[in-house]
């Protein structure tokens, strides 16, 4: 996790301390390169590489915190996992739980509730401030396995 952590500071985006937002999501992405594609799909969302290009790809029907958070969770894949040459694909919740995911997971909570907001508030504030349960959960995990 040290690596990824090394890689996230050298993109000065305020991971991990204040919450990111759409405008920060687009940014990361167009400073990345990466064609993001809005569209109504059976799945979340996905990231793949072709002829030497990336493209995200997130269901636009999914509530707007939850597109947020797959986009971000796709960017993180392109940041941390994408091939130096040849196809990649990777679809959001399909498959196991992989060190990948977990990691792009990591990289979309924090993100989206940064450790000052989320060591400063209870988890009722956080609630009615309009967290959901489940990204309360994913990051109380993040904190008790990883420290930050």
């Amino acid at each position: 996790m040290r690596f990824l952590l090394e890689k996230i500071a050298k993109l000065e985006i305020d991971w991990n301390v204040r919450e990111l937002g759409e405008v920060d999501a687009w940014r990361l992405a167009e400073r990345l390169g990466v064609e993001v594609q809005m569209r109504p799909m059976s799945v979340d969302g996905f990231y793949f590489r072709a002829m030497e290009r990336d493209f995200i790809a997130v269901n636009r029907d999914l509530p707007r915190a939850l597109r947020l958070k797959v986009l971000f969770h796709e960017l993180a894949h392109l940041l941390f996992h994408a091939p130096t040459s040849g196809p990649a694909v990777g679809f959001h919740r399909i498959g196991k739980r992989s060190r990948q995911e977990i990691e792009a997971d990591t990289f979309a909570t924090c993100a989206l509730l940064p450790l000052p907001v989320f060591e400063t508030k209870t988890i009722d504030e956080l609630i009615d401030e309009g967290y959901d349960p489940e990204t309360i959960a994913e990051r109380s995990e993040i904190w008790q396995r990883f420290g930050f």
